[in-house]
């Protein structure tokens, strides 16, 4: 009997819901041709869920999500809701429920597509930042005294634990270590200013280091991670940092692999559920449209499967990527491919039905 993955689908705002259609038609041509299969759920989460009835998300659904095998997400952000309540109240929310504590992205610049980089080749990028996701400045910690006086006081503290840390770090050591590439591994951080957060990453850091002696390690600061990503992005393999200094080397990443449309991330809990998503956002002008570019949405559906086991159907699904990529896209940004939405997904989809 064929394994069948349940895949809790939420579709979300803006383009989300035609990104998850090209991904959900990609990951249907890779069961197909390896003998496997899905049960999709969709679940009505997002803007106009929250508009219509003031829920972010409920308690039974965060237990039934709990439930699947992985979720497929496509996007959260709604132009008439206020910015945070949507971030805070389904994404975060759903992450911190479920203990995804990694958020994986990969940055990986294929052939044919743009870096704004001089002289930099498809060989050049290819890392994986590894973000704490359920600790730092973003656990919610703090708050406001006398609001809307000239003595306002507002506090957001990092809250960083030895276990948060560590279970962090050595998922990092662990993927770069099977990712077998350059084995090399970076601590981002700011050990010279930020010296209790950041003291206990690096001690910790270093200590789990002794268990992998295969594995090279280094350190910068996150302003020289920043500097070095657009001088020399080579030198990098596997990245590992907190949540804050993660989103934000991430989102410099998608930059020079190429663009928004292209970056697809993983909020993964290693005994748990884990949620894909592209990082591109909902792109509320491009709704309707079918001109947004699906390709992150495929490389999420692509990492999910790699998580889910299935590395044959993620490799022929890569394969597929990266020839549209190459040979049929004109340019990855929304409006510029010289294809339809649909029509994307459809040449990765004739890629894997003739390449199998």
């Amino acid at each position: 009997m064929k394994k069948t993955y349940d895949i809790a689908v939420i579709p979300g705002d803006g383009t989300g819901p035609e990104v998850v259609a090209e991904g959900i038609k990609v990951l249907e041509a890779a069961a197909a041709k390896f003998d496997f299969g899905y049960r999709f759920s969709t679940y009505d989460i997002g803007g106009d869920h929250f508009l219509a009835t003031g829920e972010t998300i409920s308690d039974q659904q965060l237990e039934s999500l709990a439930k699947r095998d992985a979720i497929f997400l496509g996007a959260i952000g709604h132009p008439e809701v206020q910015p945070g309540v949507l971030e805070k109240g389904i994404l975060l929310r759903t992450r911190f429920t479920l203990d995804q504590y990694i958020n994986l992205r990969p940055v990986k610049l294929y052939e044919g597509v743009y870096t704004p980089i001089k002289d930099k080749q498809a060989e050049d990028i290819d890392f994986v930042v590894v973000r704490e996701n359920t600790e730092g400045i973003y656990a919610g910690a703090g708050g406001c005294l006398k609001r809307g006086t000239p003595d306002e006081i507002a506090t957001q503290e990092s809250i960083n634990t030895r276990k948060g840390v560590e279970r962090c770090i050595r998922y990092a050591f662990d993927y770069c270590r099977a990712r077998n590439k350059r084995k090399k591994l970076t601590l981002c951080g700011k050990t010279n200013v930020l010296t209790y957060a950041f003291d206990l990453w690096e001690r910790t850091f270093y200590e789990v280091a002794g268990e992998y002696p295969d594995i090279e390690t280094d350190y910068a600061h996150i302003d020289a991670i920043c500097m070095w990503m657009v001088k020399n992005p080579e030198w990098f393999d596997v990245i590992v940092t907190d949540n804050m200094f993660g989103d934000i080397i991430t989102d410099l990443g998608a930059m020079i692999q190429g663009g928004m449309g292209i970056a697809a991330g993983a909020n993964i809990n290693p005994q748990g559920v884990s949620m894909f998503e592209p990082i591109g956002g909902s792109a509320p002008k491009y709704t309707g449209q079918s001109t947004i570019n699906p390709i992150a949405a495929i490389l999420a559906a692509q990492l999910m499967l790699v998580t889910l086991g299935e590395k044959g159907a993620a490799a022929v699904v890569e394969d597929g990527v990266a020839k549209v990529l190459q040979e049929d896209i004109k340019d990855v940004a929304a409006g510029k491919m010289g294809h339809s939405t649909q029509a994307v997904g459809d040449l990765v989809v004739d890629y894997i039905v003739k390449n199998c």
